[in-house]
């Protein structure tokens, strides 16, 4: 169960930071869910270095580590994937 409720969170995640971010982004919606995986990952990781990884009622702390991590994972991941494939659609178009 573990693994869905990461996925759930990943995808969501990811499409937050989507629309947070200015402009479009072009990965597609399974590389933006891995993206918010990662972002979540790094986001609880750096909310047990601060100690704030569990607390009493809704841990505000944990989760905006991990919007933050998912908005900068999202930005450079579209950046490397436009770096690495956008040329090779436009191409194909």
């Amino acid at each position: 169960m573990s693994w869905l409720w990461a996925i759930i969170v990943g995808f969501v995640l990811g499409l937050i930071a989507k629309a947070i971010l200015p402009g479009k982004q072009h990965s597609p919606l399974w590389l933006t869910t891995i993206f918010g995986m990662i972002g979540a990952i790094i986001g609880n990781s750096l909310a047990a270095a601060f100690g704030i990884a569990e607390t009493r009622g809704f841990d505000w702390g944990r989760h905006t580590l991990q919007l933050i991590a998912a908005i900068v994972v999202v930005g450079l991941g579209d950046m490397a994937y436009m770096a690495l494939w956008g040329n090779k659609k436009k191409q194909r178009v």
